[in-house]
Order: C-alpha cells, then sequence, then structure tokens
C-alpha cells in the first residue's frame, strides 16, 4: 500500500471494526483465536505498525523518561545513561537521552521540548547554576529527579556522590605521598561539583595542617580534554610549578597529561596526577590515572528507579522525596606513585 497504513486500513482489509483491531494489539484475549488470527495476518501483511505517540497522547502517559546531561562526550555520563537505560527497560520504559553542552540556554530548550512532548519523566544534571530552569520546568508538574546534584533548596528526588568527600580523598592522597604544592584544575566555577570538590581538597589540607596557599586553583571554561590540554600549557608556564595536579575530572586529567607529556615532564616523577570519575580510558591512559571513583551505572539506575516510583504513585501520593548521596574510592595507579 501507498502511504501509511493505518488502524482503519487494517480493519478493512480484515473486515472487523477499527475496536476489534484495537482489542487484538492491546487486549488479545478479549477476542476469539480466529479473529486474532485473522486481524495479525493481516497486520503482518500490510505492516501495519502502531503509533505510539498517539496511544500516549490518548492516555495521557507516555512510555519515554528523558535524560538530559552536561556532555554525551564525558564517558563518565555515557556510564550514567547506561545505568538508566538499564533499570527503565526493566520496566519496560525508554530513554530519550539529551546533551545540553554546558549550556544554560540549550538546557531551557530541552526540558521546553521535555515538556511539549509530555515526556514520563526527567533525569536532570542541571547546568544553569540560577535554577531559573528547573523553577520554569516545575510549573508543568513533571517529574524530575537530579543527577550528580544534590537537591538543595528543593523538594525533587536526586541521586549524587558526595564530591566534598572525593576532593578530600584525592588531595589527601597527594599530601600523604609528600606533596607540598598543588594545583587544582577546576573546570567551570559555577558548577557545584567544581566548587565541592575544592572545599573536599581545602577541607584535606586542614586535616593535614597545612594552610590553603598549597592549593592552586587553574579555573577552565569546560570540563574536556582540550581545556584540559590548555590547563597543562599553563602550568608549564608557571615560574614556579607544582608538584602534582588534582582535576576535576578524568577527561582534564588526560588533557593536562597529554601536554606534560608532549613537554617532556614525566608523569608522575616530574609532577603527579590525580583525576575524577574513574572512566574507563583512565585506566587506558600511557600513565595509568589515579582518580576517584564514582559509582556512574548505580547513579543512574538509582536516579531511574526513583523517577519512576514518583511517576507511578502520582494518583496516590505514596512517592515520598528521598536524597540518595553515594560515597566516591580512591583508586591509585601509576600517575601519583612517586612521593617527594
Amino acid at each position: 500500500m501507498a502511504g501509511r497504513v493505518g488502524i482503519k486500513d487494517v480493519a478493512r482489509h480484515a473486515g472487523v471494526s477499527v475496536g476489534t483491531v484495537s482489542n487484538v494489539i492491546n487486549r488479545p484475549d478479549s477476542v476469539t483465536e480466529e479473529t486474532r488470527l485473522r486481524v495479525q495476518a493481516v497486520i503482518d501483511r500490510l505492516g501495519y505498525v502502531r503509533s505510539e505517540s498517539a496511544r500516549q497522547l490518548r492516555a495521557g502517559r507516555s512510555r519515554i523518561i528523558s535524560l538530559l546531561v552536561l556532555d554525551m562526550g564525558n564517558p563518565f555520563f555515557v556510564d550514567v545513561a547506561r545505568g538508566a537505560e538499564r533499570a527503565a527497560r526493566e520496566a519496560g520504559i525508554g530513554v530519550m537521552v539529551c546533551n545540553s553542552g554546558q549550556s544554560p540556554a540549550e538546557e531551557a530548550e530541552y526540558l521546553s521540548l521535555f515538556a511539549e512532548h509530555r515526556v514520563r519523566g526527567v533525569l536532570l544534571t542541571p547546568t544553569d547554576a540560577t535554577g531559573r530552569n528547573i523553577d520554569a520546568f516545575r510549573r508543568h508538574r513533571i517529574p524530575f529527579v537530579l543527577v550528580d546534584r544534590v537537591a538543595e533548596g528543593t523538594t525533587e528526588c536526586s541521586v549524587s556522590v558526595d564530591d566534598v568527600a572525593g576532593g578530600a580523598l584525592a588531595v589527601r592522597h597527594l599530601v600523604d605521598t609528600g606533596h607540598r604544592s598543588i594545583a587544582y584544575v577546576s573546570g567551570p566555577t559555577q558548577l557545584k561539583q567544581v566548587r565541592d570538590r575544592r572545599e573536599g581538597a581545602h577541607l584535606a589540607l586542614v586535616q593535614a595542617g597545612l594552610g590553603p596557599e598549597v592549593l592552586r586553583e587553574l579555573p577552565t571554561e569546560r570540563l574536556d580534554v582540550a581545556a584540559g590540554r590548555d590547563a597543562g600549557a599553563r602550568l608549564l608556564g608557571l615560574a614556579e610549578r607544582p608538584t602534582a595536579v588534582f582535576c576535576a575530572n578524568d577527561l582534564l586529567a588526560l588533557g593536562v597529561l597529554q601536554a606534560l607529556y608532549a613537554a617532556g615532564v614525566k608523569v608522575p616523577q616530574d609532577m603527579a596526577i590525580v583525576g575524577y570519575d574513574d572512566i574507563e580510558f583512565a585506566a587506558a591512559s600511557a600513565v595509568p590515572l589515579t582518580s576517584v571513583r564514582q559509582p556512574a551505572v548505580t547513579m543512574g539506575a538509582l536516579a531511574t528507579e526513583l523517577l519512576l516510583e514518583e511517576t507511578e504513585s502520582e494518583n496516590t501520593g505514596g512517592h515520598v522525596h528521598r536524597r540518595v548521596v553515594l560515597r566516591p574510592e580512591l583508586v591509585v595507579r601509576g600517575s601519583s606513585l612517586v612521593a617527594r
């Protein structure tokens, strides 16, 4: 047949009503086997595929949730998405993965798109530090869960990692191996993770009886390898180079490692490096990277479970918002093993 095959076409070719075709698709036990087989044969012959979007509009309920993260080029968020998809698939739900590119404007556009399409719920790693995007989205009454963020000042659910503890783990390790001049390549300072990891770094210095001058912050505009290479070049240009670098994520750390390697600076002999996230590439880099591991897959799965629990209890009011905070873990490898 030319054009899109509709349910009316199936009904006409099978010699039954549209309602009967609908029953065959949605409630096969409600029709006789003879009718079901006849209608199914026509469906197969015509290649009919039901319109899921139309079904969702009639039901007023989508079978799609959305995941909006900062950067799908970062393997950490790929792992978050993997965990979300795993949990959603078990519930018969699909996941639409989107990338804000660390742009508040793009984040706002995606949230508006999710509202237009009436998605079942949203998993969100926000980039807008003002909270205006979340406030605007909340008016649509679509459930959402914050991922890799603590829901501060809101009542929504969140699943995050204790980044203060993670920053402390990284810098405590460097202090314990003898370093007294440390750079923090931080990424965009408006991101809460960046600030929390810096707070943890300073906490480790206080606990070691050291002053804040031990830590020098080098902000970057993005959290990617290119920004790390730029930070590495800045480190090389310092009159007094630090002996160690703590990076706010592994992509930054890998970029710093590239810059140091190109300049002939030995890691960890001349400069130690610690990253954050423990992405797959961390262990596979030229010098295996010491990193603070986040349970990214678990984070995505737990956030999805909370979101689906909330959407299932919308009419009963049985859902209780929760803030889940996971613990990070330091994984020590060759990039930080030589003490000074």
